[in-house]
């Protein structure tokens, strides 16, 4: 397993600075974070630090796994779903749950890896 190196001074790695899991000083928090308190990182707002732990999930970057960190101050309110993004949503869905062979629509998602819904995939739709 590697190494875990930190630098919250930032002489190290690039300039930006490195906290372990939740050492991060307050007011700084990463996407998922802002996410859950209905921000955003706003355009060309820069990243102020890193923070980095062990993960099982990254086996193959030696279990180290690694977020960007933004001011909070800085981020902005998520946009808001308007009519004009909601019916594009809609029209994506329905397009992912037809059929490309039957142009049926279905009540579930078509598999991307048979590209046609399951009664065709089967051959089921030439039978009858």
């Amino acid at each position: 397993m590697s190494r875990l190196e930190l630098d919250p001074t930032g002489e190290r790695f690039g300039g930006l600075p490195i906290w372990g899991w939740k050492t991060a000083p307050d007011g700084l928090a990463t996407r998922d974070q802002l996410r859950r308190e209905g921000l955003r990182p706003a355009c060309g707002q820069q990243v102020v630090g890193r923070i980095r732990w062990r993960s099982s999930k990254a086996r193959h970057d030696g279990g180290i796994r690694e977020a960007y960190l933004y001011r909070r101050a800085e981020a902005v309110p998520i946009g808001e779903l308007t009519e004009a993004r909601a019916r594009g949503l809609e029209a994506a869905m329905r397009r992912r749950r037809t059929c490309r062979t039957c142009r049926t629509e279905r009540p579930y998602y078509i598999s991307t890896r048979l590209g046609e819904c399951t009664t065709c995939a089967d051959g089921l739709a030439d039978a009858a």
